[in-house]
């Protein structure tokens, strides 16, 4: 991997691109039938999110690694269930799910996020990716959106088989990385920047995902922010205060 003098690595989907693509294709398919039962697509969304983000680490962590789109769409029927539908099976089929992930393919860029990019390569970073998703279509989010994004400033745990947040996933791009005068993680979820941080990596968090820091849990990050364009800012003065 080459590298320049100053880097940051980005976490992709909740970072720079958002989830709203997908709450609005799993309220397409099954918004009206959900609300019936009491149940909120946006809610569904993030809950299936978060379970899926806990099977796809104890996976990797126990040496079963399985990508996360396939770990993702296999929970689809056990999130019904949890979400109090009392037959998930009779209730949805195979056809919905395959309709609903295919929103992952259509997530879009944070509005912000090409401005961010642009000031931080002004200012002399290289921008990059480290992502638990598909490379092919965590790439095709950023040629979308028109935003430059060369293929070999991405990479994806599915390259070497360790998922995020397991140390081992973030220390092979840190350690290509290290040559640098400044190596930073920027994420929207702060167990990914907290964990970055814990090979090296200089940390950014922003808050459009979660709202919600809990400093009280992870502690503070070199760089907190509410926008992408006022993280790159921050990450910018931080750099020009260590020269």
């Amino acid at each position: 991997m080459a590298f320049g003098s100053k880097n940051v690595v980005f976490d992709i989907v909740g970072t720079c691109v958002s989830y709203d693509k997908l709450i609005e294709a799993l309220n397409e398919q099954l918004g009206d039938k959900l609300r019936a039962e009491g149940v909120k697509p946006s809610m569904m969304i993030y809950m299936w999110l978060e379970a899926a983000e806990r099977e796809y680490t104890y996976l990797s962590m126990t040496g079963r690694y399985i990508a996360f789109d396939v770990v993702f769409a296999s929970l689809f029927y056990r999130i019904l269930w949890m979400s109090g539908i009392e037959e998930p099976r009779k209730f949805a089929n195979d056809g919905d799910i395959r309709h609903i992930t295919a929103g992952y393919m259509d997530l879009e860029v944070r509005p912000d996020l090409k401005e961010c990019f642009e000031r931080l390569r002004a200012a002399g970073f290289t921008v990059r990716g480290l992502t638990a998703g598909d490379l092919d279509r965590v790439a095709g989010y950023f040629k979308k959106a028109e935003i430059d994004m060369p293929a070999e400033h991405l990479v994806s745990c599915d390259s070497f088989g360790i998922g995020k947040p397991d140390l081992d996933s973030y220390k092979s791009t840190y350690e290509a990385l290290r040559g640098g005068s400044e190596t930073w993680f920027a994420a929207a979820h702060m167990w990914d920047v907290s964990a970055a941080r814990q090979v090296g990596f200089k940390s950014a968090y922003c808050s459009v995902l979660e709202k919600e820091s809990c400093t009280e849990l992870f502690g503070e990050m070199d760089v907190m922010a509410d926008t992408l364009v006022e993280m790159a800012e921050k990450i910018i003065m931080a750099s020009s205060r260590d020269m």
